[in-house]
C-alpha cells in the first residue's frame, strides 16, 4: 500500500511542500502566538520529521519566543505572506505544516488540543479531543 502524501502551500503557490507518510503529531494550538500568527483561536498543525518532507519555493522565516520559552520559527511565502509551515529549514529535525494551507483539507486528522490554558472562550475544543494545558509530556 503506498504511503499517504500530504501536499500543499501558500494562496500564490509559489511555495509548496508534499510530506509523506503519518504525521508525528497532530491538533489545534490555542497559545496567543499560534492565535496571532493565524488571525484566529487556533491553529491546526501536522507534525513530520524533515526527512519526510520536500519544500519548494522561496520562504520568509521569522523567529520569536514561543509561549513556552523556546524558539518557535514560522515560515512564510516571500511573495504573498501565507503562513506555511514552521521549522527551520535544513535544521530543524521536524517541520509543522500548518493545515489550512493543505490541498486536501480531509487530510487533517487532530489528535490533540495544546495550550488550552490560552484559550479565548469564543475558541471551541472538540468534545472528544485529548486536551493539554499546555504541551503534552
Amino acid at each position: 500500500m503506498p504511503e499517504k502524501i500530504y501536499s500543499g502551500g501558500c494562496v500564490c503557490g509559489r511555495l509548496r511542500y508534499e510530506a509523506v507518510g503519518e504525521p508525528i503529531y497532530a491538533g489545534f494550538c490555542y497559545c496567543s502566538d499560534c492565535r496571532k500568527v493565524s488571525g484566529s483561536g487556533s491553529i491546526p498543525f501536522i507534525g513530520f520529521k524533515c526527512d519526510r518532507v520536500s519544500i519548494t519555493g522561496d520562504s520568509r522565516e521569522t523567529r520569536t519566543i514561543s509561549t513556552n520559552g523556546g524558539e518557535a520559527v514560522r515560515n512564510a511565502c516571500s511573495t504573498c505572506g501565507s503562513f506555511v509551515f514552521g521549522g527551520a529549514r535544513g535544521i530543524s529535525d521536524w517541520h509543522t505544516i500548518y493545515a489550512g494551507s493543505l490541498d486536501d483539507a480531509s487530510l487533517f486528522e487532530p489528535q490533540m488540543a495544546i495550550f488550552v490554558k490560552d484559550r479565548v472562550p469564543w475558541a471551541h475544543v472538540p468534545e472528544d479531543l485529548p486536551s493539554y494545558e499546555t504541551l503534552p509530556d
